[in-house]
């Protein structure tokens, strides 16, 4: 799956439009390279994301086309 449909299906970023701005902004890492939009997400990777003065840190446990609001944040887990 496409790295900025997996930021807003797993509800990470809430508009897919805002997850491409936020990869082609170089904000958002897979490991410890900078990641674009179309990037593949697999389950084990770490996904770094930059909002403004905050970073977030998460392992991605699962990769799902669709899933439901209750269920999106069974897909990554904190760091």
């Amino acid at each position: 799956m496409r790295l900025d449909k997996y930021l807003k299906v797993s509800r990470l970023i809430k508009r897919r439009t805002v997850a491409n701005e936020a990869c082609d902004a170089g904000r958002v890492m897979i490991g410890d390279k900078v990641a674009r939009a179309s990037t593949p997400v697999k389950a084990g990777d770490i996904i770094t994301i930059q909002f403004g003065t905050k970073d977030v840190k998460v392992e991605v446990l699962s990769v799902q086309e669709t899933v439901r609001k209750e269920e999106a944040g069974e897909m990554y887990r904190y760091l």
